[in-house]
């Protein structure tokens, strides 16, 4: 972890439990050497720091360009591990940039939903997660955040205090097979696959 990384880190554990009570199931289910992708669902902003904060390691987050524009936290993102991509979500350049840093042996958190839940609740999965896994063949920890979207959802006015659940699912290794065929069809099985991993972790 850079400086800046482990300040922030250290803060939004500190938040998390402070505001929201943040509680996390299965932690030992974290892998934490090696490639890695942290599959996630996507309800509110808070989503990418508190799945950070469940790794004791440096992980790598996808956040639109425009963020780098912010006053004093743009210049920062970069040191936190921040993957600028264009707003569309279609921007190759950065999913490349996924696929290197994975290869590389590092974790990288991915909303297969690509965008925010309006209402909080599960959206199907685009085929982009199954593109990063074809290419990289890493394994994929699936992991799913209650009460995100109560305490902040998009296009909210303000912060409501609630407490935020986070569950980690056990890794799922893909086979070679699996992942040989370069194909969006095949992409869109993978992330389906992990989209359903997602949709069965329950709170205990």
């Amino acid at each position: 972890m850079t400086i800046v990384y482990n300040i922030f880190y250290n803060l939004a554990k500190l938040l998390a439990r402070m505001f929201f009570s943040m509680r996390v199931i299965h932690p030992e289910r974290m892998v934490e050497s090696g490639p890695l992708i942290i599959a996630v669902n996507h309800s509110s902003f808070f989503d990418p720091p508190l799945a950070g904060i469940c790794s004791r390691r440096g992980v790598y987050y996808l956040a639109r360009k425009t963020l780098l524009k912010w006053p004093f936290f743009g210049p920062l993102f970069p040191a936190m591990n921040v993957i600028p991509v264009e707003r569309d979500g279609n921007d190759m350049s950065a999913l490349r940039e996924v696929i290197k840093k994975t290869k590389e042996g590092n974790a990288v958190v991915l909303f297969p939903e690509g965008t925010r839940s309006l209402d909080g609740g599960l959206q199907p999965a685009r085929a982009g997660i199954g593109l990063v896994i074809a290419k990289t063949g890493a394994p994929v920890l699936p992991m799913r955040i209650f009460g995100a979207y109560e305490a902040f959802p998009k296009n909210a006015k303000g912060l409501r205090s609630t407490q935020i659940t986070v569950v980690l699912g056990e890794p799922i290794y893909f086979t070679p097979a699996e992942v040989e065929n370069p194909s969006r069809e095949n992409y869109q099985i993978l992330s389906n696959r992990v989209m359903d991993a997602i949709a069965a972790l329950k709170i205990e």
